[in-house]
């Protein structure tokens, strides 16, 4: 493979390698360089990466082994995902307010999640991985997956009610 159909193949899933990094690691500076770190263990590898089903999902799993182990050598405790995208445009004033308020909430309650729970929102709700494809990543098998998801759902709905009626007493 030379560096033109390596840049091909990459391109298509790189910037889904950063938003993974940036999801695990605490700052855009090491997500970058986890990003790097990936792109580079491929380059090494590229002759090797014809044999592989899906390259995307062979460099998701690299990035999300090097971003695990950056945590642990570094016991960092700071995770934040920023999404500047989320409030609709249109929206008033305090709609947008409001919508920033619960995604901020929302990205607290991820945060809090276990390692594995936060990745497997992270891939499926905001990366749009498909059950298998995320199966295969985590090596999970899809039920597993699907359970993992529900149960970060549920605690980020949950968390959510408990913020937005935080206050308000019920009959």
């Amino acid at each position: 493979m030379n560096q033109s159909e390596f840049v091909k193949t990459i391109t298509p899933f790189k910037d889904r390698v950063f938003r993974l990094a940036k999801r695990l690691l605490v700052s855009t500076e090491e997500a970058e360089d986890a990003t790097q770190e990936v792109l580079v263990r491929l380059w090494n590898n590229k002759e090797k990466l014809g044999g592989y089903s899906s390259v995307e999902a062979l460099a998701i799993t690299i990035t999300k082994n090097y971003c695990l182990d950056q945590l642990k050598s570094k016991r960092a405790t700071e995770m934040r995902l920023v999404h500047s995208n989320y409030t609709d445009r249109q929206a008033g004033l305090q709609q947008q307010a409001e919508d920033r308020d619960s995604w901020n909430w929302v990205e607290k309650i991820i945060n809090s999640l276990p390692e594995q729970q936060k990745i497997i929102v992270q891939m499926r709700d905001i990366e749009e991985y498909e059950f298998e494809e995320i199966a295969k990543m985590m090596d999970m098998n899809e039920t597993a997956v699907r359970v993992a998801l529900s149960r970060a759902r549920k605690t980020i709905r949950e968390e959510l009610i408990k913020k937005h009626s935080y206050g308000i007493k019920s009959n």
